[in-house]
């Protein structure tokens, strides 16, 4: 059988049965939860152990598998599916690297009602990314599923030892292996795919994910040569994802002249429609520099990670307040009041209370500065050496500073890391300054390449307008599901607008805005924070179930979706009643 002609060098074909399954490398639900099993060689860890690490790291970054999140006996569930796996390198058209695309094919995969689900990976995970939502649904019900790491991924390159990651996972030297990824040569710091390949890849997350459904078409027909051709006519292709997975989706459904997708479910999704909402570059610097200190107001006094354990406004959040105003960029000597200001500021760019609530995690964590400096050199098509504001990456070495990376920790790279550092023993430096609040220079200056109109910053703005979707076709099936409480891409800036974008344009999707349902499940099982919310992957489920209805056994696409009526978990554990879905819309396994 012939390989699609974006395809580059070999097709890797593995078989996984016998304790060595597709959905969880036989793990099983209570494996993914545990601790990550160690390689027998740190060094040299094998592509069978890789993948395990891989497909339990996916899993864990994005389900809530904790005693109370109620997975595997309220909703979802890991059964072994065994089956094969074709994965190779595929390029976009004028890409200077390409993209992961994956197909896994069950071993009782149904002919009868032929079914590929496409996905791509969320936030800048690896192959693995969407295993979670795409793998869990679809696997189990006889589906193929295609997956694209969309030309983000941590195939890290390591300029130390001039080394990358090849098809297998492992570790290879330039040169001598086809890599993830191959930086020019000569660069000084650790270089990251999604940051510097030179392609804004986001700007072609739709195309990865078209191309991941060719190819997984094209490995159907290999799998069963008996049964092929394998075609969208004859052949449903079912799109979803979630985040970036969500925003690639919808970004595929605006390109598809095909008719390749007969259906998308598109979750949480980073997506802009041209001139509506606002762009997540925008309000994420935005959130860099405002919401220490708007957090620090007694608003929100009780809100999980908003202040220390002991109840204590965090140090470094009250300092921002006293820098702001430094700035001139609000005015009173009381940080409380100071924080007020900030608390307006941020609420009249569109903020609501219940994004910011949760966006404290966020905060706390240091994502907004980790994906401001990330993006910012995608977009700007910068590489390792000259990130935007002074940033790089480096390994970390004693007491935090810059260093070299050792064996085991380089091996590790591709099966545990995010995509965006800091992490993994990779830190984010550059940006600071030796002030009392040492990452604001770095953050105004991220700010400033949206805000000026300078020609030296056009190419920022440029490559986020690339990023905008375009418009699918009217009839094609497409749900959105997004959490009210999203404090990462809210609701206001992300799937609002485009939904009403998509209705003034004639289409008719369907909307889901779950109330206390945020942005990351596997934030749940952190204390407190649970207590506060529902995981969103159960309405994902439900609305691929209402999908399949509809494709495979002619149930009617409503014109609207009844709304679900969850309420928080509390500190006991998610019961189905807390889900609130509509009547005879459970979602157990």
């Amino acid at each position: 059988m012939s390989i699609p002609d974006f395809v580059r060098g070999d097709v890797r074909v593995t078989e996984h049965r016998a304790g060595d399954d597709l959905l969880s490398a036989g793990l099983g639900l209570a494996g993914l939860a545990a601790a990550p099993e160690p390689f027998a060689d740190p060094s040299s860890p094998t592509p069978a152990e890789l993948r395990r690490r891989a497909i339990q790291a996916s899993w864990k970054g994005i389900a809530d598998l904790g005693p109370l999140g109620g997975y595997g006996s309220v909703y979802g569930a890991v059964p072994d599916v065994s089956g094969r796996e074709y994965q190779a390198f595929a390029w976009i058209p004028g890409a200077q690297s390409p993209h992961r695309v994956l197909l896994q094919v069950p071993d009782h995969f149904d002919q009868a009602r032929r079914c590929l689900v496409v996905t791509a990976s969320s936030g800048s995970r690896g192959i693995y990314g969407a295993i979670a939502l795409a793998g869990a649904w679809g696997l189990p019900r006889g589906c193929a599923v295609a997956y694209t790491d969309k030309g983000t991924g941590a195939g890290y390159f390591d300029p130390a030892d001039d080394t990358g990651v090849a098809l297998d996972g492992t570790r290879a030297r330039r040169g001598s292996a086809a890599l993830e990824f191959e930086p020019p040569a000569g660069i000084h710091h650790l270089a990251v795919k999604h940051a510097h390949s030179g392609d804004n890849p986001e700007a072609d997350w739709g195309r990865h994910v078209l191309q991941a459904a060719r190819f997984g078409l094209a490995m159907l027909d290999r799998a069963f040569p008996g049964q092929a051709p394998f075609t969208a006519q004859n052949t449903r292709i079912i799109a979803t994802g979630l985040s970036n997975g969500g925003g690639a989706v919808l970004q595929a459904a605006g390109l598809d002249d095909a008719h390749l997708l007969a259906g998308v479910v598109a979750l949480e999704p980073n997506v802009r429609a041209p001139d509506q909402g606002r762009a997540l570059f925008d309000y994420a610097t935005e959130a860099s520099i405002w919401l220490p200190c708007a957090l620090t107001d007694n608003h929100f006094q009780d809100v999980p990670l908003a202040r220390t354990p002991k109840g204590e406004l965090p140090p470094a959040w009250a300092q921002r307040c006293q820098q702001l105003h430094l700035h001139g960029m609000v005015s009173g000597s009381a940080i409380a009041t100071q924080a007020a200001q900030a608390l307006e500021h941020l609420r009249a760019s569109g903020w609501t209370d219940e994004a910011m609530a949760t966006a404290a995690s966020t905060t706390a964590f240091d994502l907004w500065r980790a994906i401001s400096a990330a993006y910012a050199s995608a977009y700007m098509r910068r590489g390792a050496d000259d990130m935007p504001c002074g940033f790089h990456y480096d390994a970390t070495g004693a007491g935090g500073a810059p260093g070299v990376a050792t064996a085991p920790l380089r091996a590790g790279w591709w099966a545990d890391a995010s995509g965006i550092p800091p992490g993994n023993g990779v830190g984010l430096y550059g940006g600071t300054d030796h002030s009392a609040d040492p990452t604001l220079p770095g953050a105004l200056c991220l700010r400033s390449l949206w805000e000026d109109t300078d020609a030296s910053t056009q190419a920022l703005r440029d490559g986020v307008a690339a990023t905008a979707v375009k418009p699918p076709r009217a009839s094609l099936p497409l749900w959105v599901v997004h959490g009210a409480s999203d404090g990462l891409l809210a609701t206001a800036f992300t799937s609002e607008p485009y939904v009403a974008w998509l209705r003034a344009n004639g289409a008719h999707p369907l909307y889901w805005k779950v109330p206390y349902a945020q942005h990351f499940d596997a934030f749940l099982a952190l204390p407190g924070f649970g207590d506060r919310h529902v995981p969103l992957l159960p309405y994902g489920y439900a609305a691929l179930d209402r999908l399949w209805a509809h494709l495979y056994q002619g149930a009617p696409w409503p014109a609207v979706a009844p709304a679900p009526t969850p309420r928080p978990r509390g500190p006991a554990a998610l019961t189905q009643a807390m889900l609130g879905l509509p009547s005879a819309w459970t979602v157990g396994p």
